[in-house]
């Protein structure tokens, strides 16, 4: 009995090193593979991180065919998250340390296709959480506010606390997360995760999420003077503009492991709701009209945190925002100016 409870001991010692110690993805110079780096934050993200580790260093892939400009910035794959011999054939051929998977079907979206948004979110992120497990690497999924739902306090939302998502995307969200901070637990993968709110971006066109709204309105600003939003005028959620979202995102894969007190962290920078960016805009543009037609999306928005909490991210890797509602206003507004001419 004394020997099975000193094993039990050892393991559970052994376990606690292998998530708290020097990872062998700690490395300088990660050779990095990021999936989905054809969507909204996968162009973003690929051109930062190879700004920091170099061009050759950080290899883009999705299932469509990249246009010429994105092709010549660097290293291009075909790679399909469904296809396990084809991602550890990439793994292996190419050396890669970490492992960035941005492949997902978002909240919209996915309500519309839930066989393919099971499919990509949950198999294709299982496929790239046992290479991490096989090659130990570091892995990287992002989850998001959709992992909340109706039951969970919508007010600065808490890092830990109840978790019953009403979409698929949400569940498919909680099993990433749940099934990360196993691997972490139970065989030592370095698994991160970030909550994502809301993401608005002026380089590319909205994803099929719940808050595209935010993205949309600007565009819509500039060419039409108008926008009909299909959420009500006081459906508050956090947001968080894309410049700091891909920064936040390449410090806290940059990280020392030591640092992680968790393997998913709430990210936010402010939260607004429609009649308040509309105001917003109106500022700047006196001829912009809003009018409301809420739709499915409503109920969605509605299962959602008004409000993260995310101090443990600021408190223990440094996350930090830059862009505050005006100033994310002012450079979106400049930024699309060009595209509306």
């Amino acid at each position: 009995m004394l020997f099975f409870r000193q094993s039990r001991a050892l393991a559970t010692s052994f376990r606690t090193l292998a998530t708290t110690a020097t990872h062998p993805a700690d490395v300088a110079k990660p050779r990095i593979l990021v999936t989905g780096s054809l969507g909204q934050l996968g162009i973003g993200l690929v051109s930062l991180l190879r700004q920091k580790y170099g061009n050759e260093n950080v290899i883009a892939s999705d299932i469509r065919k990249p246009s010429p400009e994105i092709k010549a910035q660097g290293p291009y794959v075909f790679a399909d998250v469904l296809n396990m011999q084809q991602l550890e054939t990439i793994v292996v051929d190419n050396d890669i340390n970490w492992i960035v998977n941005l492949s997902a079907l978002l909240s919209a979206v996915g309500e519309q296709n839930i066989d393919k948004a099971l499919a990509i979110n949950m198999t294709g992120f299982t496929n790239t959480l046992e290479l991490a497990r096989r090659h130990q690497l570091r892995i990287m999924c992002p989850s998001t506010i959709g992992a909340f739902g109706p039951t969970t306090p919508r007010d600065l939302t808490p890092d830990l606390t109840i978790m019953r998502p009403t979409t698929v995307y949400g569940i498919t969200k909680v099993h990433v997360e749940l099934m990360g901070e196993y691997y972490a637990k139970r065989f030592g993968v370095d698994f991160r995760s970030l909550r994502y709110p809301g993401i608005i971006s002026s380089d590319t066109e909205p994803g099929g999420g719940t808050t595209d709204y935010a993205v949309q309105i600007f565009h819509s600003a500039l060419k039409e003077k108008s926008y009909k939003c299909y959420l009500g005028p006081e459906t508050s959620l956090p947001m968080m503009y894309l410049p700091d979202c891909l920064e936040g995102t390449v410090d806290f894969l940059a990280a020392p492991n030591h640092l992680l007190k968790q393997r998913t962290y709430n990210m936010a920078a402010f939260s607004f709701n429609p009649r308040e960016i509309a105001a917003k805009i109106k500022e700047r543009i006196p001829e912009f009209e809003m009018t409301y037609a809420p739709d499915f999306r409503q109920a969605i928005a509605d299962s959602w945190p008004k409000s993260l909490d995310d101090s443990k991210a600021r408190q223990d890797w440094g996350w930090k925002n830059k862009f505050d509602l005006d100033a994310m206003t002012d450079d979106m507004l400049t930024a699309l100016k060009s595209h509306h001419k």
